[in-house]
């Protein structure tokens, strides 16, 4: 599937991006009492709005955002902060019982185009996008203490994603990186990946998570992605309050003028 990777210019650019909004955000209870897990606030300012900027200044057109939990409160804020981006929402009704490989499969009949996958959890700056914005990559980072979840190794002298693992710190290695959850895809990598997605979904693989079909077709030379580095970068994964803490320490109160592009 080498075919997947294209040449870095103007017109392979990504102007589609999907966010996978449905979950509770139970670890940062109270915050997320009454509230999505991407309106929480970073000095005053959501996750979902600071992606929304990013979003805009790097051209993107369109936005897909599959939501379950509160998603009354995204479709609000995005209607008086979305701007030009065109939105169109996917609700997830069992997002209570479901994870992530069940929210990209609901995405499976509304996209038809190359597309970045996103989370929102997720707070970084918007530079980090320049080269996420072109098919097939994966965003990725050396591994730090305070990181879990899924890991990669990289093909030897190569940028090439050879093999994905579920464990992260039980051992931090030179050769293992940590996968940002920010995702790009040609439609030929979409129609596989819904392929797949469907024989796990029928298999009632509903709380699984699509690292799961991700790591299955790489190692199957199904899937091919090219690693971003995001290493001496600002971005971080909330999950907890603790997370909440550090994220508020790399990204400082110096919003009023994104605040004021969001907002005009």
């Amino acid at each position: 599937m080498s075919e997947n990777f294209h040449n870095d210019n103007e017109n392979n650019r990504i102007t589609t991006a999907l966010l996978l909004a449905a979950g509770t955000g139970s670890r940062l209870m109270p915050l997320t009492s009454n509230s999505p897990k991407c309106l929480t606030l970073v000095h005053g300012q959501s996750f979902l709005e600071r992606l929304v900027i990013n979003l805009i200044k790097q051209g993107f057109k369109r936005l897909v955002v599959v939501t379950g939990y509160q998603e009354h409160c995204i479709r609000e804020f995005l209607a008086a902060f979305s701007r030009d981006l065109t939105l169109e929402f996917i609700y997830s009704p069992p997002y209570k019982t479901t994870n992530n490989i069940y929210s990209l499969w609901m995405a499976r009949d509304i996209i038809k185009e190359p597309f970045m996958l996103v989370e929102g959890d997720l707070i970084f700056d918007v530079d980090l996008l320049d080269n996420m914005i072109y098919p097939d990559r994966i965003a990725t980072a050396k591994i730090l203490p305070w990181m879990n979840g899924t890991t990669v190794t990289l093909a030897p002298f190569s940028e090439q994603i050879n093999h994905f693992y579920k464990d992260t710190i039980s051992d931090i290695e030179d050769t293992k990186y940590k996968t940002v959850n920010i995702y790009s895809f040609t439609l030929a990598s979409w129609h596989a990946i819904i392929e797949r997605l469907n024989h796990h979904i029928e298999a009632n693989n509903v709380n699984s998570y699509y690292e799961t079909v991700f790591a299955e077709m790489v190692e199957e030379g199904k899937l091919l992605f090219k690693a971003i580095d995001f290493d001496n970068r600002y971005w971080y994964e909330v999950d907890t309050l603790e997370d909440l803490v550090e994220a508020e320490k790399l990204f400082p109160a110096e919003i009023d003028e994104q605040l004021v592009y969001a907002r005009i």
